[in-house]
């Protein structure tokens, strides 16, 4: 085998290699080598393995490139699988009333939350969209994300929905995070026709789903089954409708109470159930029957102030692959960053680092059907990788350069300057 691009290091280099999804004590398996090289050939890797393992493994070509971690870890790109990161307008406003008391439902009820940003979004247009995103996504990237699921769901007509999946769609092509992107039109009813529900849902059924199918923009069809939102027969009638037109199915379900919505995730056979906040073991053991990811987002908890996180513990225990998003939006996903969701995985969902490290990559891949492609560094993906500043723990430091580089594809996509990348005798990255 020939190598362009070889990748050391002296620390720890965790592979998330292996079967997808990770369930039950698997989850924990985050494949730790201890000094170890990836070697990458035209962007996709040849190799992985110990130094040992690796002399006469692989032959460098005469240009190869070298980049040396020294004692750093080397993780896995994370996997980003849930976000709202398409939208036009400004909420902050809204967290300064939730830190004085108001809650997410007396917010929306006065005409904030998702409503607000529908009407900000409507009036953007395709290029507004990708120029608002691009800083987002930025940040994402710089926390590490080298693929993200993007959700549409704040324009709730046609025309605008279709809008926002094109703006996902040229931003997969103009940046360098891959994007998965869901449909979402059953996000909220909007106010003009919070008279006839029925109408709305007939509108996401029979007009959006067929024009979102028929121009190719989505890969999943997801619904926000709340309590005050969507019924779980509406939510029911909605993921049936997308699956009818090859849409995966996904649900925002049971966050802020118990809904029905993961056993209608179970039911439907869901690739994903988000949020669960208030899931029971009952439904946590059907979604271990069919096979349903539950993503979590404990910044959503932390942000929203709910009073209570996922029970992850629980979730592993019944054998349910656990994966993790950011839920980047306007309202309360203000961190891009899927080391901090990690960090309270760990801390307010009792997983250990290993289980998190795994919910933020090779798990997160398979919640948005991508794990033939990411979240893992094994031979024959694409070289996704980032490089921490210490040991994989110091991911969990909030407030901290941890990441040094990221690479996606075998390129150097985004290098934290004040720390500089490490000289190997072969010669400094260069990209």
């Amino acid at each position: 085998m020939r190598a362009d691009i070889l990748l050391t290091t002296r620390g720890e280099l965790f592979t998330c290699a292996g079967p997808a999804p990770r369930v039950g004590t698997a989850q924990s398996d985050a494949g730790r080598i201890q000094g170890g090289v990836v070697a990458c050939a035209n962007g996709r890797i040849v190799f992985v393995g110990s130094e040992r393992e690796f002399a006469g493994a692989v032959q460098p070509t005469d240009e190869v490139r070298v980049i040396d971690a020294g004692d750093a870890a080397i993780v896995p790109g994370f996997v980003d699988a849930h976000t709202h990161a398409v939208y036009a307008g400004d909420r902050r406003d809204e967290l300064r009333r939730r830190l004085a008391g108001a809650t997410y439902a007396e917010i929306a009820a006065e005409g904030g939350g998702i409503v607000s940003t529908v009407a900000r979004t409507r009036g953007a247009s395709e290029d507004d969209l990708v120029q608002a995103t691009l800083p987002r996504l930025r940040e994402m990237l710089a926390a590490g994300t080298t693929t993200a699921e993007v959700k549409s769901g704040y324009g709730l007509t046609v025309d605008a929905e279709l809008r926002m999946l094109g703006a996902i769609a040229r931003l997969d092509r103009e940046q360098p995070i891959d994007l998965v992107p869901t449909f979402m039109g059953a996000h909220e009813i909007p106010l003009e026709l919070r008279h006839d529900r029925r109408a709305y849902i007939r509108l996401v059924t029979e007009r959006m789903i067929p024009a979102v199918a028929e121009a190719g923009l989505a890969q999943f069809c997801d619904v926000f089954c709340e309590t005050g939102v969507f019924t779980v027969a509406e939510s029911r009638e909605v993921l049936e409708a997308g699956l009818r037109r090859g849409l995966q199915a996904r649900i925002h379900a049971d966050e802020l109470g118990p809904g029905g919505g993961a056993e209608l995730a179970a039911a439907v056979g869901a690739r994903s159930a988000d949020h669960l906040v208030h899931i029971t073991r009952e439904d946590a053991e059907a979604l271990a029957r069919a096979q349903v990811a539950a993503t979590l987002m404990p910044a959503a908890s932390f942000f929203l102030k709910l009073g209570g996180f996922a029970p992850a513990r629980m979730l592993i225990e019944c054998g349910v692959p656990v994966a993790l998003g950011t839920d980047v939006n306007p309202g309360g996903g203000f961190s891009p960053s899927m080391p901090f969701a990690m960090t309270l995985a760990c801390f307010s969902m009792q997983l250990t680092f290993e289980e998190a490290l795994t919910a933020a990559t090779i798990n997160a891949a398979w919640s948005v059907g991508r794990e033939e492609v990411a979240g893992s560094l094994e031979v024959g993906k694409p070289l996704d990788a980032v490089i921490v500043n210490g040991p994989a723990v110091e991911l969990l430091r909030v407030g901290t350069a941890a990441i040094r580089l990221v690479i996606k594809s075998g390129r150097v996509v985004y290098e934290n300057s004040t720390l500089g990348t490490r000289e190997s005798s072969e010669g400094r990255w260069q990209d």
